[in-house]
């Protein structure tokens, strides 16, 4: 059975069936914006959409909780497009293709887009029930989170009128979020020089795959490992033994995913093919031993390749290799307060041949906002010393916990009554939209939940069918608890 129309609770999974079939990546939210609308419009609800996009559906308070504290569910349109290299899918056009794996929802092939998904199809869910009783409430509908928070920044101050927050993008059942990390991308540009290659040369390409990727703030401290930062070990450990040129480089996609595949197209000539294949060879078996738990499909492949119509300039791989062999990855620091929480880290996202540069994507998290400026330095300085070109984007801030929140402790007890156990109350390592809101919404009280959702950013992405239904009921039952106007 992989219809998940089935699954309970049936108004949460229909909406969600409904949601995978509208393409919605980042910055290209047109269809499912159009499509909130329509059902806000059709329920005959208030539906407004701002200028950058975001859409906010107002539902009135169930009889006699007139004067309840207004409620915001928030959550984001866009979804993380990434997919098995060996797939032909469009994420502009197509549509995602779900199974139900035993405990599982999967994808096949591609992102599930859970993240945030789920949180759109709750937010629908209780918009559509006439049975849930609730004060009043406003939807709230980003655009652009994934890959710049864009809908949050460009958010007037004016356009909530709620009191309480409920952001549904939180990837871990019984862990309630109160503050995140703050981020920041550093993106830089190595020049190159295009040569003709010679004739009489071989083309060979280096695979780097099978690896588990994730989400670059959740998943840093999960012992992943990086495929640029492995490819790179490859491509150094036959640079320093032969004269080979570099024609194309292609690591990771995502400035929030850790990289799962890299490739590299090399040329050399042809009597050393059998030794560069024992090098590529021997070094999987230490990637292999390295990683042995968390990445047991890791592989390095090495194939003939078409001769390339050009190669850059030994000057230019050198310093592309030793600055990427210098560059940070993972974490810097953990936190000093909190027990086994990420505090610093940062991610060599992406690396690719673009024109005449090497582009080259990080970005950096902190909870600390010194250690977040710490961190860009460290990676750009590493690439101003190879005459690299460096840019910081503006980042966005983080969400301190506020200790003494209302509706924190209305959603501990209302946990702790329903599923008789008591939820952890922790931060985040990764971003979410409550650190820009709370800067636009100062007295806005904030709290982050949701199902249990793995490998998010990756094909791997999956939600466990059973958190799913606790998502839902805590969810219902805080709108049921909410507390009147003083």
């Amino acid at each position: 059975m992989n219809d998940i129309t089935q699954l309970e609770p049936k108004p949460l999974w229909k909406y969600f069936h409904q949601i995978t079939q509208i393409p919605r990546p980042s910055k290209k939210e047109e269809n499912i914006r159009k499509f909130l609308v329509a059902f806000g419009k059709k329920l005959k609800l208030k539906t407004t959409v701002d200028n950058i996009g975001n859409v906010l559906i107002y539902k009135p308070a169930t009889l006699g909780r007139e004067n309840t504290k207004m409620v915001v569910l928030q959550c984001h349109m866009d979804m993380v497009c990434e997919k098995n290299s060996d797939l032909d899918f469009n994420f502009e056009t197509d549509s995602i293709e779900t199974k139900i794996d035993g405990e599982w929802v999967k994808a096949i092939g591609t992102t599930l887009g859970a993240d945030d998904g789920i949180g759109i199809a709750a937010s629908m869910a209780i918009l559509a029930d006439k049975t849930i009783e609730h004060g009043p409430i406003e939807a709230l509908f980003t655009v652009d989170e994934e890959t710049g928070l864009t809908g949050a920044f460009a958010m007037e101050k004016d356009f909530l009128k709620s009191k309480i927050l409920l952001n549904l993008d939180s990837e871990d059942e019984g862990e309630l979020f109160i503050g995140c990390a703050g981020g920041r991308d550093t993106i830089i540009k190595l020049p190159i020089e295009k040569i003709i290659p010679d004739k009489d040369k071989k083309a060979i390409k280096i695979i780097i795959g099978g690896l588990h990727g994730g989400h670059s703030g959740d998943d840093i401290n999960k012992g992943f490992a990086n495929a640029n930062k492995l490819l790179t070990r490859v491509l150094y450990a036959i640079k320093i033994r032969y004269n080979v040129k570099l024609s194309d480089i292609n690591g990771g996609n995502l400035r929030n995913a850790l990289a799962r595949e890299a490739f590299a197209t090399l040329l050399i000539k042809e009597n050393h093919v059998e030794k560069i294949i024992e090098i590529t060879t021997e070094l999987e078996k230490q990637f292999k031993n390295e990683y042995h738990t968390t990445e047991p499909n890791l592989f390095v492949k090495t194939l003939i390749a078409e001769k390339p119509d050009f190669v850059i300039t030994n000057n230019n791989f050198d310093k592309l290799i030793y600055s990427l062999y210098a560059c940070p990855h993972g974490v810097i620091a953990m936190s000093q307060d909190i027990e086994n929480f990420v505090e610093t880290s940062t991610n060599l996202a992406s690396v690719k041949m673009k024109d005449d540069n090497i582009l080259i994507t990080t970005s950096q998290r902190s909870s600390v906002e010194s250690s977040l400026n710490s961190a860009c330095e460290m990676v750009r300085t590493n690439f101003l010393s190879v005459g690299g070109k460096v840019e910081h984007t503006d980042g966005y801030p983080g969400w301190t916990p506020n200790l003494k929140s209302e509706i924190v402790e209305i959603t501990k007890k209302a946990y702790k009554e329903l599923f008789n156990k008591e939820p952890k109350v922790l931060a985040i390592h990764a971003g979410l939209e409550c650190g820009l809101i709370g800067k636009k919404y100062p007295l806005m009280d904030m709290i982050s939940f949701g199902p249990t959702i793995k490998g998010a950013h990756s094909p791997d992405e999956r939600i466990k069918i059973d958190t799913a239904k606790m998502f839902w009921d805590l969810l219902v039952e805080l709108l049921r608890r909410i507390p009147e106007e003083k």
